[in-house]
């Protein structure tokens, strides 16, 4: 069987990492996962040209997420609440769209024992910025949450997600962020290296960190909030997680080995890391 991540760009996704060391630990020798640059028009046409016999399922990362659930059959609760899928999994003739990512940032959360924060703080407004309520909601938290967005005009649709998910959200300017960080917890979702310009701010809050930013790490805000004693969660653990869900969506086994796609995806990230400092 076959599996693969698609996105443009995606040659930098750790996903054939974490999916084949699922493989390799539960003996599936006969399944593979592959690497494939497409953007949104070439999605459609990717998915005729596969034979359904050998593939069962795939990852994305964007600009797909929206254009999969137009193209799917089968739509999950959580995947419209949401507004984006990042995984198809092959049902009879067509693709069942799902969204991992909640249960990703879900599980990473709870993991690093950050659990039903009273209020937060999300810090950009795409498709992450969405999966991350969802994500509270499923931890139980009921606290307000404002989006704080580089521009609030394009906050239309995380505002959307929010009540689809019966999560009404305040928005305010990024700008405005001193005026917020009275929060149990930030969640960032910023491009790699755009919450770091915040960093002061964010050590001087009370605030716990989930930076989703997984290379390099720690990033400058992780670091200053870990320096006053705050919990730091990294993109990494989210990433993780939501290939532990596509896998067992995938195969259907829900005996996943994370230890051991924990241990392959941390070794590649050192790899990369090296090589980069070289």
């Amino acid at each position: 069987m076959r599996a693969a991540v698609l996105g443009s760009p995606v040659a930098h996704s750790l996903s054939p990492v974490l999916h084949s060391a699922a493989y390799a630990a539960l003996g599936l020798r006969d399944w593979s996962y592959g690497l494939f640059e497409c953007d949104e028009e070439g999605l459609a046409p990717f998915l005729e040209g596969l034979d359904p016999a050998d593939w069962a399922g795939l990852s994305l990362t964007m600009p797909l997420k929206r254009r999969a659930m137009e193209l799917a059959v089968e739509v999950t609760d959580l995947a419209t609440a949401v507004g984006g899928a990042n995984t198809l999994v092959r049902r009879g003739s067509g693709w069942a769209a799902h969204n991992t990512d909640v249960e990703g940032i879900a599980t990473a959360l709870t993991e690093a024992g950050v659990a039903a924060p009273g209020s937060t703080v999300v810090l950009g407004a795409g498709a992450t910025a969405a999966s991350a309520l969802a994500a509270l909601r499923e931890l139980g938290s009921a606290g307000p949450v404002t989006v704080l967005a580089r521009d609030t005009a394009r906050t239309r649709e995380v505002t959307a997600a929010a009540e689809r998910l019966g999560r009404p959200v305040e928005v305010a300017p990024l700008t405005e962020i001193d005026r917020h960080l009275d929060a149990d917890l930030v969640v960032s979702t910023l491009p790699s290296g755009a919450a770091d310009a915040h960093a002061e701010r964010l050590a001087a809050s009370r605030a716990d960190l989930f930076d989703v930013i997984y290379a390099p790490w720690p990033t400058t805000a992780a670091e200053a909030v870990a320096a006053r004693g705050g919990r730091v969660v990294g993109g990494f653990p989210m990433l993780l997680h939501q290939a532990v869900a596509q896998v067992r969506l995938m195969t259907g086994v829900e005996d996943v080995p994370v230890a051991a796609m924990r241990a392959a995806g941390e070794v590649e990230l050192e790899r990369r890391s090296a090589q980069a400092g070289v």
